[in-house]
């Protein structure tokens, strides 16, 4: 385990970079990728760039639960982001966090995934991020630390304002046998 970073290391870090897109807008926007790999079966491998995910359908939907589901992965996602944001905010306004967890729920209908109701929506319907955290600070401080928490973090920000989604198509014809 690392040191822990301070306030003045974290403003350190950052410093430059805040510099430099201040200097080039242009040097801000970075593109993310992600490629899934389709696998024997109904699977789809992932590779996170730290480890390779094999990502197959979840239970409720026909799935054996051996695989990761990417419903999961996505609250998954949210929680990491959520947390690594809460961390770095109490760092840079000296929060005394001393321990903490980022807990998100969501609710999906599985009908409208399987095709069974027409009527039943596609995708989570609600989510719930809870923040249970130990501090001794007071209300106002805490109330500062999640609305900056919230305001920063990326994933929660992206599915609250739902960027514009274009799908594009790459076919490549089967090899005759």
């Amino acid at each position: 385990m690392s040191d822990p970073i301070t306030a003045d290391d974290l403003k350190a870090l950052q410093a430059p970079l805040k510099s430099k897109y201040r200097e080039d807008a242009a040097a801000g926007v970075v593109t993310f990728r992600a490629e899934g790999r389709l696998d024997e079966g109904i699977s789809c491998k992932v590779d996170t760039g730290r480890a390779l995910v094999d990502a197959g359908l979840h239970p409720a939907a026909g799935g054996l639960g051996d695989q990761a589901c990417s419903g999961d992965m996505l609250l998954e996602a949210l929680a990491a982001c959520t947390g690594v944001t809460l961390r770095a905010v109490a760092t840079a306004i000296g929060f005394d966090l001393r321990d903490g967890r980022v807990i998100v729920e969501g609710d999906l209908d599985f009908r409208g995934t399987l095709g069974v109701e027409k009527e039943a929506p596609v995708g989570f319907q609600s989510l719930r991020l809870t923040f249970d955290l130990e501090t001794d600070e007071p209300q106002e401080r805490i109330d500062q630390l999640l609305k900056l928490t919230e305001r920063f973090c990326v994933v929660l920000q992206t599915i609250r304002q739902t960027p514009a989604m274009e799908t594009k198509q790459a076919i490549r014809q089967a090899a005759a046998p």
